[in-house]
């Protein structure tokens, strides 16, 4: 083993964290728990992940009883966790590896990139945390320990390939799935974006960056473009009792599969007063609430303005209607979330 790995892994063993997903020392991982941990962990906190990660294994505590769950009520649970593709990308493994495979996860990179969901990082995440297969695992985490271990200069995501040879020759044959979550442990706590705690790291003797006073340096990231704001109308429904009308987005697309309040298209520039009402799902008296809801996506902003009115149930065709009281019930993305509280508020103004 390389002095490395060596010095990592015998931090690790002190100091690793404590994790739902993760087996205790000298116990075999569970495949179907790191597999549904590393497809919940992508572009999401560990702090985030964790309550629905133990609400998921009590509802479902194997593959197979996932597999039998309805989407819809897979949807349900991940709702508020964000990009909803991974959840329906869940289910679909779920139920290819319990019909298909026999309830039994490949164990190779190459068998588990097959598998509806699963790119080239969470493979190897999996291969080497569930079967100990000597992958190379490389995620946030992982990119700054080694970009200030070797003072790696290329700008991120151009300094991938450098970052992933540097990672293949520390990784050793004995334990590998070890050091992979070694390697993130550090990142996490000692390697730390700000003002990382070198004096205590185990490898702050080999750390080039550190040698020269210069970890904050590392990795050297190229600027990201700033996010287009793109606008929409959205139409918040009630009736007589409060309950809000809702419909089921397409499968394909942003939020597929999701419940939602309709709007006009998500676009840059503003929505026109005529195109509002011919998309508004119902002829009714619509009010303009005051205020605007903004929520972040990855590659956009979205803000939108909420226009509300009250009908009867026959006046609005399809969907479904959800008492307020059982909304929080619902599969709804947070931005829906957000529009449906600033829908619901008391007072309406302006008629549009």
């Amino acid at each position: 083993m390389n002095a490395l790995a060596a010095a990592l892994l015998a931090w690790y063993d002190r100091h690793r964290r404590t994790m739902p997903w993760r087996a205790l020392p000298g116990a075999k991982p569970d495949p179907y728990r790191v597999w549904l941990a590393e497809i919940m962990l992508q572009q999401t906190t560990v702090a985030t992940v964790g309550p629905y990660f133990q609400k998921f294994v009590k509802a479902w505590p194997d593959v197979g009883a996932l597999a039998a769950a309805p989407r819809e009520t897979v949807l349900e649970a991940w709702a508020g966790l964000g990009y909803y593709a991974r959840a329906r990308n869940l289910h679909a493994c779920a139920q290819y590896v319990a019909n298909t495979l026999g309830g039994v996860f490949p164990d190779t990179e190459e068998g588990l990139l097959e598998l509806p969901g699963v790119g080239p990082y969470t493979a190897a995440a999996i291969a080497a945390i569930a079967f100990d297969r000597p992958a190379v695992v490389l995620d946030g985490n992982v990119e700054r320990v080694f970009a200030r271990m070797f003072s790696v200069a290329t700008p991120l995501p151009k300094a991938k390939t450098e970052l992933r040879a540097h990672v293949a020759d520390a990784v050793p044959p004995e334990r590998p799935g070890d050091f992979a979550q070694a390697t993130m442990d550090l990142g996490a706590t000692i390697c730390a974006p700000r003002k990382p705690s070198c004096l205590l790291c185990p490898l702050k003797l080999a750390c080039l960056a550190h040698r020269a006073g210069e970890a904050e340096r590392y990795p050297v990231k190229t600027p990201k473009p700033k996010r287009p704001t793109r606008r929409t109308i959205a139409f918040v429904l009630t009736d007589r009792s409060g309950a809000v009308w809702l419909r089921r987005r397409p499968d394909r697309g942003l939020l597929g599969g999701m419940m939602e309040v309709p709007s006009t298209e998500w676009r840059v520039g503003s929505a026109s007063d005529a195109a509002a009402r011919k998309a508004a799902p119902a002829s009714a008296a619509w009010h303009a609430l005051p205020g605007k809801v903004r929520h972040g996506f990855t590659h956009f902003e979205l803000e939108a303005v909420v226009w509300r009115a009250r009908v009867r149930r026959s006046d609005v065709a399809g969907g479904q209607w959800v008492a307020a009281e059982a909304l929080a019930d619902q599969a709804l993305p947070t931005v829906m979330r957000k529009l449906i509280a600033h829908g619901l508020q008391k007072d309406a103004v302006k008629k549009p």
